[in-house]
This record gives structure tokens, sequence and C-alpha cells, in this order.
């Protein structure tokens, strides 16, 4: 318990000094976070929308099969609505960035602090915590935005495709007047919300532990696992909190309004 405590206290201080040295990493290091947030999207883009569409086929297929036992195929594009936006593009976005992003991010820079080479930019007046960290944390919230809504298009499409084409449960006119009469611009925003939440959390495990990993390889590959099961943890807290806050009240459904 304390040294969960402990952990708890030294990331606080970890995201204190960041947050801290943002002014001076806009100063000097912009190019730097247009160069990480194209990094980002070449090498993580591709993986997260191929999961995203392989879980839309998966929503998509769960809500034929279960709808069509009680005689309600047509509502299908119901089930898909609430499934994609609202919890399984952003509990499957997060799942994929912390696997993919997070734990490479462990990876690099603990290798860099073990191999000495954050002390090295220290000493040449390199402020490490500003170049290192600041600079990939907004390069993810420049980097996000994009990659959720091509992935959540790549999802819709999926669903549609299992939906409608492939099952055939319901025609295309039908399926596309429900699926965008339960969704609005709140559920996008809120939706969009949580994942930036997530994204930000997800990045900012994955950095302190790589900045802060010491014992060599073994304790660099310590960290990443480590960093990983606290951002699972996190994914769900996270997804639970928003649905409560954003839903939990008001659905926000074209029922008995």
């Amino acid at each position: 318990m304390r040294g969960g405590l402990n952990e708890a206290g030294d990331i606080g201080r970890f995201t204190a000094d960041v947050v801290r040295d943002f002014p001076d990493m806009f100063r000097r290091y912009v190019p730097e976070v247009f160069r990480q947030a194209g990094i980002l999207i070449f090498s993580s883009a591709l993986i997260i929308w191929f999961m995203m569409f392989i879980m839309g086929g998966q929503c998509g297929l769960e809500a034929s099969y279960t709808l069509k036992q009680i005689g309600a195929p047509l509502y299908s594009a119901v089930f898909d609505a609430y499934c994609g936006l609202r919890e399984l593009s952003p509990y499957m976005w997060g799942w994929i960035l912390a696997a993919k992003v997070g734990c490479g991010y462990v990876a690099e820079i603990g290798s860099m602090r073990i191999s000495d080479e954050i002390d090295a930019m220290e000493v040449m007046g390199i402020k490490s915590k500003s170049f290192l960290v600041g600079t990939r944390i907004a390069a993810t919230v420049i980097a996000v935005p994009f990659m959720y809504f091509v992935g959540l298009a790549i999802l819709y499409l999926a669903m549609y495709l299992v939906t409608v084409v492939n099952l055939g449960g319901v025609s295309p006119g039908g399926f596309l007047y429900l699926f965008w009469l339960y969704q609005s611009p709140y559920d996008m925003t809120a939706a969009l919300t949580k994942v930036m939440v997530e994204s930000i959390v997800i990045v900012g495990v994955g950095l302190y532990y790589g900045y802060n990993a010491s014992g060599g390889p073994v304790g660099v590959g310590r960290a990443t696992a480590k960093s990983m099961i606290i951002n699972l943890v996190l994914i769900s807290a996270i997804g639970a909190i928003g649905t409560l806050a954003f839903w939990g009240l008001d659905t926000n459904s074209p029922i008995a309004n």
C-alpha cells in the first residue's frame, strides 16, 4: 500500500514537471512534436484500424444474431450504434494503444535511460523531459483525433458489411436510418473525450516508466510489463467513469423524449 502511494506521488511530481516545462517545449521543440506525431500515425495507425475493423465486425455479428433470436433484426443498427461509438471503440482504442504505443515508449525511453543517453542530453543543455516526454504527449493530442475518427469510420464500415451485406438481416436504408438516429454530435464528442483522456493517460504512464527505468534490460522489461498492467486498469476505470458521466443520467436516446 505504501509503495503504491509513493509511486502515485512520484507520478504526480513527474506530471507536474512535464506540465511546467510545456512552455519551453513549445518554444524549442515544435518540429519534434510534429515529427513524433508523424511517427505515431505511420507506425501505429494501421494496426489500430485493422483491430477496429475486426471488432466492428464482431459487434455487428453479435447484434444480428442476438436480436434475430427475439424477432427484431431491424434493431441491430441500434445495438451497433451503442456498441461501436460509446463502448467498443474507446475500449479497443485504449487496449491497442497501450500495447503498441505505451509499451513502445517504455522500451524506447527506458533504453535511452539505461544507456545514459538521457543524462547526456541534460549535459548538452537539452531539457530531457521537454524533448522526450512533452513532445510525445503533444504529438498524441495532435494525432489521436485523426486516427480515432478514421478508425471509427472503419469500424462503422465493418458493422455495415456484416449486418447488411453479409447476414442481410436489415435493409441498407433501415440500417442507416436507425444507426444515425441513435447517435448525435454529443455522443461523438463524449466518445472522443474518453479516447483523448485514455490516450494521454496511456502515453503518460508509458513515458513515466520509461523515463524512470533502471536495472538494465531486465528493469526495462519489468517496467514495460508494469506499465501495461496499470494501463489496462486505468482504461477500464476511465471507460466506466466516462460512460457514467456522459450517459449515466441521460442516455441521449430518441426514446420517450
